[in-house]
Order: structure tokens, then sequence, then C-alpha cells
């Protein structure tokens, strides 16, 4: 349902501002801050991001989809929120992923793996901007959308399989939620 979000600098990505309150925010933050974070892990690489996954985790050093402890009840009212405005039906948001960004830490430029179909996020404690590009066939196109604190963000279609998405690091600290469904590949790989 894209006509509930306000902003789409590309085609499959919307965003909308103020879907949280402050309360909900500084709820959402504590809670972040109490699970058990670990420094997110690359292919022996590791990066400044603090990350946490729930249902299912993508290992990156292994390049296969796991199971994670399950999406805990604290998360399940925003996960409905998130997949109302993204027009999905809240269980097919299947992973959570939590990540608290510290003073310098930022995320490179990429696209979900393809196990994943809709991605959407919620932006909390500091603004950030999430850069867009799309390789063309000399250089790339370039986009951005700024993510307010409180709001969410989803990329399905064109967003999501042909743009990459990154956000530089910053001064201050962040923190996100980010729900994944599973696409078609996502779905076939775990009935294996």
């Amino acid at each position: 349902m894209d006509d509930l979000f306000g902003f789409s600098p590309v085609p499959g990505f919307n965003q909308t501002d103020a879907v949280f309150t402050a309360t909900e925010e500084a709820q959402f933050i504590a809670r972040i801050d109490a699970e058990d974070l670990s420094p997110f892990r690359f292919q022996g690489w590791t990066g400044k991001r603090l990350t946490r996954s729930f249902g299912w985790n993508y290992d990156f050093d292994a390049a296969r989809l796991a199971r994670a402890d399950p999406i805990p009840d604290w998360l399940l009212p925003a996960r409905d929120r998130v997949a109302a405005l993204a027009g999905l039906e809240a269980e097919q948001f299947v992973q959570a992923l939590l990540i608290r960004y510290d003073a310098g830490a930022g995320i490179g430029w990429h696209r979900d793996r393809p196990v994943f179909e809709h991605v959407a996020g919620i932006s909390l404690g500091n603004a950030a901007t999430l850069r867009l590009r799309r390789r063309l066939s000399v250089g790339f196109e370039r986009a951005s959308a700024h993510l307010a604190p409180r709001s969410i963000y989803h990329l399905s279609g064109t967003a999501r399989h042909d743009w990459e998405h990154s956000i530089a690091p910053m001064e201050v600290p962040r923190w996100s939620i980010t729900f994944r469904s599973l696409s078609d590949k996502g779905r076939h790989i775990l009935q294996q």
C-alpha cells in the first residue's frame, strides 16, 4: 500500500515519518541495548555495528540461512505496524534484525541477500541518510532518503533488487529494527 507512505526517491522505495512516539522509540532503544548484541561479521571481517537476529539469521561466513531465536513478543507490535504500512501480513516478516550503530559505524553498499524479499526498517535515535545507487552502463544513478527518527522505510521491487543502499558512518549513535520476508528462493532453500 504505497499510498500510506509519504516519499519515494526510486520505484519500490517507500517511507513514512513519525510512525512511533518518542516514548516508544526510547523503549525500543532500551530493549535493543538490553539484547546480547554482537559485532557484525562478514566473511571473516568484523564490522563496527552491533547486531542480533531473530527468526532467521544469514550467516555470511557459511553463506547460508540459519534458524535463530524466535522473534520476541516485544517486537511483534512493531512488526504488525510495519507490515500494515507495507501492505503485507505481519507473519510474512519472518526475520527481525536489531542493529546499534555506535559513533563511527555505518553500513557499506549492499543489496540484501536474495533469500529475503521485502525489507522494512525502523530508524531510531538519530537521523541518517540512506544512500541508494544503481549501476548504469557508465557509472551509477544515485538517490538518497532522509531517515528521520521513528520513521519506517520499505524496499520492494526495483528498489530492493536493482538498487544498492548504504549509510555512511555517523558521529552519533543510531539504532534500527529491520524486518525481512523470505523470497521464493529463501522458501525453496528451507524446504530442502
